[in-house]
């Protein structure tokens, strides 16, 4: 497996956030789905990475800068055939070591609190992030939970 800077010009790249944007928004309720499309990512104060593993195209993620030390996880996705494989691990630990070398001190996310998105929600907790109130503009809202990790230096 390997993490480079995504290509937005890749039609595979194209392809796996078309089936993130769409999933996301039918699997959660009209206007609580944040999940950024292929525009919104190229924003410059986001960071966006794909996992490969030979030509085959596993997942993404972006790292979003809120601030001189608070960012934001965006756009994490696996593939359905990679899933229980690694790759959504994977991609988060780099996330997480590239928030640290950024020198961001907080790193926080948006997911959606329904069953499907038990999973995504499990894989967080088990790299440290832990419930918290809506950030950088979210409002509370029944369908969405919120996660923060404080960074410590990397181990």
């Amino acid at each position: 497996m390997r993490i480079v800077r995504g290509d937005f010009g890749d039609p595979q790249v194209v392809a796996l956030l078309d089936v993130h944007v769409t999933t996301a928004r039918a699997k959660t309720a009209h206007g609580s789905a944040h999940a950024l499309d292929l525009t919104a990512l190229q924003s410059p104060d986001i960071a966006f990475w794909t996992t490969w593993e030979g030509e085959i195209l596993l997942g993404c993620g972006a790292l979003k800068r809120l601030s001189a030390t608070h960012g934001e996880l965006k756009s994490m996705h696996t593939a359905q055939a990679a899933r229980r494989r690694g790759a959504g691990a994977a991609m988060l630990a780099h996330l997480i070591a590239e928030a640290r070398a950024a020198g961001l001190t907080r790193l926080s996310l948006e997911t959606g609190a329904w069953d499907f998105f038990i999973p995504a929600r499990a894989l967080y907790a088990r790299h440290g992030f832990v419930a918290c109130a809506p950030f950088e503009g979210y409002k509370p809202d029944p369908n969405s939970v919120f996660m923060t990790q404080e960074l410590g230096p990397q181990a």
